[in-house]
This record gives C-alpha cells, structure tokens and sequence, in this order.
C-alpha cells in the first residue's frame, strides 16, 4: 500500500515544487514581466479557448502548430523508414547514399531558413491548391512550405539513423532461416526484418517527434507566419506578456508529452519482448 502510494506521489513532487518555487520568486520580484504570478498563467492554461490580445486562442494556435508537425514529421518518416530499411539491409546503397547524407547531417535546422526562404518564401498550401478565399484558404495558407521544410529535416535524421540501426542489427540467423525455408525478399522485408527493427524505428520516431517540436516553435517565427504557438510566444514576448509567453511553453509541454506518451505505450505493449529477450 505504502508503495503505491509513493508510486503515485512521486511523480506531481517535482511540479508541486516547482509551482511553490515559483510562487515565491514572483512574490520576491514583484514585476510580472520577467516572472508573472501562476494564477496569471494557470489562467490562459486552463481557459485555452480564450483570445489572446487579437493573437488568436492557446488552444487555435496550438491545433495549427499540431496540423504543421504531424504533416512534416509524417513526411519525414515515409521517407527515412523506407530508406533507413534500404540503407541497413543493402551494403551497397548504404555506401552510396551515407557518405552523402552524412555530409548534412551536423547542419542544425535552423541554418537551413536562409536557404528555405529564398527557394519557399511565403508560399503555402493554398499557393498550389488554387483556393483564394474563404475559410479553406486561410487553413491552407496556415501551412508554408517552408516550416514544412525545417520540421522535416528536423524528424528526418534521427529516424533515418535509428532505422538503419535496427536493421543492421538484425539476427542474420533469423533472415539466413527464412531463407532456407523459402521466404522471397518481399517475405523477409515484411516479416522478419521490419518487425525485429521495429523497437529501433519506433525509438528513432520518438526522438524525430521532439526535435520536430523543437524546430517548429523556431519556423514558426520566419516571416509570413501569423498563428502557431511558436507565434504566439514571439509576438507575445514584443508586447512584454510573459504569461502569455510561459503558457505557451506549457502547452508545447504539454502536447509533447502526451504524443510521446503513445509511443511509450506503443513500446509497452508491441515490443515488451525485446526488453525480455535483452
């Protein structure tokens, strides 16, 4: 009984801290803009559909920042999976393409927004869908090609890295058995190589999800961006809201946290073996 209970304590100690932390330096410094009060905060977290001085919702800007990554970072995943698989099985094509990758690999994201912007600028989905008007347009407009671009590359490697990882380190046993037995390529591809990479591919897409977060508050601040909470929190900062600003590093937790909370269960419950076998 004892344990559960410290099992259940154990985890709100740190922000329970955190929060009486907080709440003393507030009232030691007194001034709201370098450290708002929580009430002030807790406030605009637990009223999201509230506007924000003409900035749109916590909760509207935090849906188009969601839209942004889960459409970059899907990208970068059908394109590093497919190739990371490739890349690990082939001794060939992972000497082609790794050198070439490896050479922009270290470039950071964001060193890329001179160059996206100038091949991008402000175009968007609604550029090519041919939509002017209404509010289809103002959703399509929401996603530039350019953050696109920044979150992609962002999500792309670690999952190429991890992808490639896991399946180089494949049981041959397991893949010279299925080949004994008859199994065609395709065979070994579906179910032997990808399931025992899996674990491996599945810990490269929860690392690409973050830095994906990550560089999506950053592209969210290049020019043409009006909404997103990566917005949110710039413009608030000019107009010196703090509090609006700190709500929306919450809310980016937040969200963070719950999308890796899914994988964690995904890991749980698909691949507890691995952690077995180990």
């Amino acid at each position: 009984m004892k344990t559960r209970a410290l099992s259940l304590t154990l985890p709100v100690m740190a922000p329970a801290l955190l929060a009486m932390v907080w709440i003393a330096l507030a009232e030691q410094i007194g001034n709201q803009v370098i450290l708002p009060g929580i009430e002030q905060v807790s406030h605009i977290v637990l009223n999201p559909t509230e506007d924000l001085i003409s900035m749109g919702s916590l909760a509207g800007n935090v849906l188009v920042s969601l839209v942004r990554v889960i459409m970059g970072y899907t990208l970068a995943a059908a394109v590093a999976i497919p190739l990371g698989v490739v890349m690990g099985y082939y001794g060939v094509i992972f000497k082609f393409f790794n050198g070439f990758l490896n050479l922009f690999r270290p470039i950071p994201p964001l060193a890329w927004v001179p160059l996206v912007m100038a091949w991008f600028g402000i175009s968007s989905l609604a550029t090519i869908s041919g939509v002017e008007t209404g509010q289809i347009y103002i959703y399509l407009d929401n996603i530039k090609f350019a953050m696109l671009f920044i979150i992609f590359i962002g999500a792309f490697y670690p999952i190429l890295t991890s992808t490639i990882h896991g399946v180089r380190n494949v049981n041959k046993t397991l893949i010279d058995s299925a080949r004994v037995l008859g199994a065609s390529e395709n065979q070994i591809f579906r179910k032997v190589l990808l399931p025992a990479a899996m674990p491996s591919i599945i810990t490269g897409m929860r690392i690409g999800l973050g830095i994906a977060w990550m560089c999506l508050v950053s592209a969210e601040m290049l020019p043409g961006s009006l909404s997103g909470i990566g917005y949110m929190i710039t413009h608030a900062f000019t107009l010196a809201s703090t509090d609006i600003v700190i709500a929306g590093m919450i809310s980016i937790g937040i969200v963070g946290a719950a999308m890796d909370a899914v994988f964690r269960q995904i890991e749980q419950k698909k691949f507890s073996w691995r952690r077995q076998a180990d």
